[in-house]
């Protein structure tokens, strides 16, 4: 496909309308801020955005009642991150530990890498034994790029502890409520 294209005009070539519209935008701003009416500036570490119901923030691991990780390696996160932030080990091949009969495998090693993130929320979204969920925090600070790689204690440290696994339960629940449960009964 063929894209005709008109030349510029001398004033086109010149710039001169856009660096002329840039300093009216600019003026009309700076006038509107020092004379008009309220200011649209947060004082931030005194002030906090109230976050929507729907915001995704940054994903971290849960515990269940019993204080172990939720997390059994099965590596799904891993496979759906778009970004490739996810970086989980399986046990070796001892498998599960004997104090654990829940879990099928605790990960060895679980590191989300923040400043790859993209806080898509996939990882939430595939997880079957709910194990990541997505928290309403929107700064995450450190000093260096080591810092910003959250390993498996601090992400359960960050994430808390959540009930058993209701994921399933509330699906199969709004499908009956919708009526479009695949299976008859």
């Amino acid at each position: 496909m063929i894209v005709n294209r008109k030349p510029l005009t001398f004033w086109e070539k010149l710039y001169l309308p856009a660096i002329v519209g840039g300093f009216k935008v600019t003026i009309r701003h700076a006038v509107r801020s020092l004379f008009g009416g309220k200011t649209v500036t947060m004082e931030y570490p005194e002030q906090k955005w109230a976050v929507p119901a729907d915001y995704r923030g940054a994903p971290y691991l849960v515990k269940d009642q019993d204080g172990n990780t939720k997390c059994v390696s099965c590596q799904l996160c891993e496979f759906v991150c778009p970004p490739k932030a996810i970086k989980i080990i399986p046990p070796g091949p001892a498998g599960r530990p004997a104090d654990r009969s829940n879990a099928e495998k605790m990960p060895q090693e679980f590191e989300i890498n923040m400043l790859r993130c993209i806080f898509c929320g996939l990882c939430q979204e595939v997880c079957p034994e709910e194990a990541i969920f997505l928290q309403k925090d929107y700064s995450l600070t450190g000093l260096s790029r080591e810092e910003m790689i959250y390993d498996k204690e601090k992400l359960l440290a960050l994430g808390g502890v959540h009930g058993g696994i209701q994921k399933w339960k509330q699906k199969l629940e709004e499908a009956k409520e919708q009526e479009t449960f695949p299976v008859k009964v």
